[in-house]
């Protein structure tokens, strides 16, 4: 309310301003006429200036402030890889009923394109990506999300994550995967019921952290070519891949 009453204030005070200049121009020179014409001209300029300002020029340099800002959330989302995301990728592949139908398009190489990219995407979907809880013994992925939440607690803490909508719904799938893990004491003689929660839980968060991984992947294609070179070398998705440069 007070920024309210100070933004009147200011608005009126240059508005008496233009006034007491517009009469003192007129007892200088004695001249309505010009300023008549002045102010109707200045006055028919304005909706033109609003709209190279407020939708032109705002818009322009609105949308580089958020390209500015979503490459420097890629440095999360790297982090995020890095620390946490790849690693966990390779922790759920196991529970993925049909791997052989999905992980193959998962390896990607240095001469993929956009279009190649695009079509690794399409492969991810509810009907193509279904998990079974009961294919592997649970406890390393619980002891693995419990020693990592509080990394994704800070990443969720980051005010600028709420600019990267699919970003913030992958944290949020992971962090209710390690929910429903760690509010468990045990893992085991687990009712059919519950093991198919856990199985829609992992299918969630699987979904989204590899159609995020897919677009970080070609992100440092395009942007860091020398990060997507050993990306490839040390895709989690190919068993041929080797870091050592042959």
């Amino acid at each position: 309310m007070n920024r309210l009453n100070w933004q009147m204030l200011l608005g009126a005070a240059l508005v008496v301003l233009s006034i007491i200049l517009y009469v003192a121009h007129y007892f200088i020179f004695h001249d309505p006429h010009h300023i008549f014409i002045y102010m109707v001209g200045d006055i028919a300029f304005v909706p033109i200036e609003v709209l190279l300002v407020t939708l032109i020029l705002h818009r322009i340099l609105g949308y580089r402030e958020k390209q500015v800002l979503l490459k420097k959330l890629n440095m999360v989302i790297g982090a995020f890889y890095n620390e946490t995301g790849t690693e966990l990728l390779v922790m759920l592949t196991p529970f993925l009923v049909d791997a052989e139908q999905v992980t193959p398009a998962l390896r990607f190489k240095t001469t993929w394109k956009d279009a190649d990219f695009n079509r690794a995407q399409s492969i991810l979907t509810y009907e193509t990506c279904w998990m079974n809880s009961k294919r592997q013994n649970m406890d390393e992925l619980k002891i693995f999300l419990e020693s990592h939440k509080s990394f994704l607690l800070r990443l969720l803490e980051n005010p600028n994550m709420l600019e990267h909508d699919s970003f913030t719904d992958l944290l949020w799938a992971v962090f209710h995967l390690a929910d429903e893990l760690i509010h468990r004491e045990r893992l085991t003689d687990l009712t059919n019921e519950d093991l198919e929660h856990l199985s829609g839980d992992m299918k969630r968060a699987y979904i989204v952290l590899v159609s995020e991984w897919l677009k970080y992947m070609n992100h440092i294609r395009i942007e860091y070519p020398y990060l997507f070179s050993i990306a490839v070398r040390t895709n989690p998705f190919d068993p041929s891949a080797r870091v050592e440069i042959a």
